[in-house]
């Protein structure tokens, strides 16, 4: 992963995380709602963390593990927040700007973890 993929990934995941944090406190202080809030929180932070832990990776393969975990979370992130829109449970102008944010995630996980099997092939 070059420099400029690092940097954007692991600001974006950071920013992503502190902005599912806000969201799920909204969701259980406003709308009562703990069950989803608590999935999406877990999934949406885990996101962040799984890139932050494969800065440290001792191996490639390591490496490209906790990438593909990240990106597997980001689509149950993903999941949770059409979940929770589709379900009426938060308004659209809260949930879309977070689903664009996820998808972007998706987005540059998939063409880093893309290369780095193809490099591993």
């Amino acid at each position: 992963m070059g420099y400029s993929y690092e940097r954007i990934i692991r600001e974006k995941s950071f920013k992503f995380s502190v902005n599912i944090i806000k969201f799920s406190k909204h969701m259980r202080m406003v709308k009562k709602e703990y069950i989803l809030s608590n999935q999406l929180k877990r999934s949406g932070t885990s996101v962040g963390a799984n890139i932050e832990e494969a800065q440290y990776a001792p191996t490639k393969k390591d490496f490209g593990h906790k990438l593909y975990i990240a990106l597997k979370e980001a689509a149950e992130a993903k999941y949770w927040l059409c979940l929770i829109k589709d379900g009426e449970e938060a308004e659209s102008k809260l949930v879309d700007p977070l689903l664009k944010e996820c998808e972007e995630i998706i987005s540059l996980l998939t063409a880093i973890t893309k290369k780095i099997r193809y490099r591993e092939d």
